[in-house]
């Protein structure tokens, strides 16, 4: 289902910001949109929708073991990951094709097959929408959790990240702990493992399990890992010896798609919402399901996990 805006503006300078936000009267009336891959809207947007385009990629310094490259927040994550690929920037392989923008990866923490954002992260840049002043944030202001950041909590609604600046590594060191990418490079028939190789190995992987946006309407995983304590988890290990966990520090953290799947979800469609067959973790649009049935299923779904398991899974993607 089309949802459509009030109004509408793309933001391609800092300059355009600015006079943008002189304008008392949008501040608090608008939605920012990077890349929409994790957003789902259930209505319309009464007010100002704002493009992030703001683009860019260059080095703005290096040691000897480090290079740092900055990003414009409106450049897509892909694109940027194969930029620092081609140029033989490591560290941020593992993230390929997550879709989005640049912009978007910080207020969510993205992460994938071993790696977080915050694991080369260095700093960012951001325009406060109500004071008019932009202000650098480091790892530490940003308060990075799993899939959480400062800009989800106590400063939501009030940065517009303009830019995003990375430490990468001049000799990467290669993260394949998750055995499946080990293993789809054996299948690839890989003999020297590179970025590229890896980068190669996951967009393999992922091109496998998720369905392509552009074929399928979906916002990717839908939902959260759990973390749950570790009598918790010890309970539902008594409960279901064959439960897939992941030691979390002291805690542990729940696979929410083998949740999903024990619940009989994988595959079932209503409608045109489903959940897609080969990801528990995605609801799908198979074509004219509007915003509020996609939402609607997704209380389902988190109302069996609780029913089944006593495990609240928490929605990933926004709602509007």
């Amino acid at each position: 289902m089309n949802v459509s805006a009030r109004w509408f503006v793309a933001i391609q300078t800092l300059d355009e910001l600015r006079e943008l936000y002189s304008d008392k009267k949008i501040s608090d009336n608008n939605f920012i949109l990077g890349g929409g891959s994790n957003i789902l809207f259930t209505k319309n947007v009464d007010g100002l929708v704002i493009r992030n385009e703001l683009k860019g990629i260059e080095v703005v310094k290096e040691d000897a073991d480090f290079i740092y490259v900055k990003s414009g927040a409106g450049e897509m994550w892909h694109q940027f990951v194969l930029d620092c690929i081609q140029n033989n920037r490591g560290g941020v392989e593992n993230l390929s094709l997550i879709p989005g923008s640049v912009g978007a990866g910080p207020m969510q923490n993205i992460g994938a097959y071993g790696v977080e954002l915050k694991d080369v992260f260095y700093e960012l840049e951001a325009f406060h929408m109500h004071e008019n002043y932009i202000s650098k944030f480091s790892a530490e202001d940003c308060k990075f959790g799993y899939r959480e950041s400062v800009f989800k909590h106590e400063l939501k609604n009030q940065f517009f990240i303009t830019s995003v600046t990375f430490r990468l590594s001049k000799n990467p060191t290669f993260n394949t702990t998750y055995g499946v990418i080990e293993t789809e490079m054996k299948a690839m028939g890989v003999k020297d493992i590179s970025i590229a190789t890896i980068s190669q190995a996951v967009i393999n992987i992922r091109s496998s399990k998720l369905p392509d946006p552009k074929v399928i309407g979906n916002a990717g995983s839908f939902f959260k890992n759990p973390v749950v304590s570790a009598e918790k988890h010890a309970q539902l290990k008594k409960d279901f010896p064959e439960i897939v966990s992941y030691a979390s520090g002291i805690d542990f953290k729940l696979a929410a798609g083998w949740m999903i799947e024990k619940c009989d979800w994988k595959g079932k469609r209503f409608g045109d919402a489903g959940v897609h067959k080969n990801q528990a973790l995605v609801l799908v649009n198979y074509g004219n399901a509007n915003g509020q049935e996609i939402f609607d299923l997704s209380t389902k779904v988190l109302e069996s996990v609780m029913e089944k398991f006593g495990v609240l899974l928490e929605r990933e993607v926004n709602i509007y």
